[in-house]
């Protein structure tokens, strides 16, 4: 995964009854509406809210690695960190935890999508330099 000091975006999560399974706890497929909602804030806290207004962002794929559960009114953090940007595709890690315990970690690779046309569309550098960390010597 990344390293934790560049630009991360932290998304608070409450887990609440209707994310519980048969099993006593979150179902998995919770995790996928929450790495999205984090994703999408962390796009709308950094981005200008022009850049916000004219794009929308689809996910293409995710990896995730399930490593603990999470259960009723666990208060969970969602750390999104932007990984690169390539053409229309943006690639993030976001971990899911507990306190210090790490539940998931997620790959995700998403599409920018033009909010007008709905067709993909690149994004501008000045603007994915906004979450994207730093490189080195910078």
């Amino acid at each position: 995964m990344t390293d934790r000091t560049t630009t991360q975006h932290d998304h608070p999560i409450d887990v609440v009854a209707d994310d519980i399974d048969f099993m006593g706890h979150v179902n998995n497929a919770h995790y996928l509406q929450w790495v999205q909602d984090a994703v999408i804030a962390h796009w709308q806290k950094v981005a200008p809210p022009q850049a916000v207004a004219q794009h929308l962002w689809v996910a293409l794929k995710h990896e995730i690695t399930y490593r603990k559960p999470a259960f009723l009114d666990d208060q969970l953090i969602a750390s999104v960190v932007a990984e690169k940007v390539q053409g229309a595709s943006a690639f993030f890690d976001t971990v899911i935890k507990r306190g210090e315990d790490v539940l998931a970690t997620v790959k995700s690779r998403w599409c920018c999508l033009d909010a007008e046309t709905l067709r993909p569309a690149r994004i501008a550098e000045e603007i994915s330099s906004l979450f994207l960390p730093a490189k080195a010597g910078n």
